[in-house]
């Protein structure tokens, strides 16, 4: 081997060491921060998954991530009020519904903006869905952030995106209230 390659599997290891510092610190400078945040907990109070908000052009954006569900298609909703009392979660109200609609993406009536697509769980994965509440606001007027705040639900089944008021979707498994970053 050459001098210069000698130089150049020794230094190695500093540029690398470099590279790594210079790239974790620009890639947590761009990593945009959610405007609220809802940790998921079932009625044991076991950590269950988090729901990352979203401002952006068309409304709010909801990425979800939720781990310890059987393989399966679980419902999911925003819900009225930012209470989750163990353990049927019934203190989070009935479906954000500031504009009166009915349940369902289906429904000919529907849908209000409560409604989510469903969470699908694929044996041995952590379920993952990014949504979109097209038109809808974080404060003010009809806000999902109002005075008696909002919580986001995972049911027990999976929602039919027809059937009002809840699509079918079963008993309430896992809540957490949103909370602003």
């Amino acid at each position: 081997m050459t001098g210069l390659g000698r130089i150049s599997l020794a230094a190695l290891p500093l540029i690398l060491v470099g590279g790594c510092a210079a790239f974790d610190r620009s890639a947590t400078d761009k990593l945009p921060k959610p405007a609220a945040v809802a940790q998921l907990k079932d009625k044991d109070g076991v950590d269950r998954g988090r729901v990352d908000l979203f401002r952006d052009g068309s409304g709010l954006r909801l990425e979800i991530v939720a781990r310890g569900f059987n393989p399966g298609t679980f419902g999911m909703h925003i819900h009225a009020v930012g209470k989750c009392d163990a353990p049927d979660f019934m203190s989070a109200g009935p479906h954000w519904n500031p504009t009166g609609a009915q349940h369902g993406r289906d429904n000919p009536m529907g849908a209000h903006r409560g409604d989510l697509p469903n969470l699908v769980v694929e044996p041995g994965l952590i379920g993952r869905v990014t949504a979109t509440v097209a038109d809808a606001a974080l404060t003010g007027t009809g806000g999902l952030l109002d005075a008696d705040g909002a919580a986001f639900i995972i049911h027990a089944a999976a929602d039919d995106l027809k059937t009002d008021p809840t699509g079918n979707s079963g008993g309430r498994t896992v809540c957490g209230v949103f909370a602003r970053e």
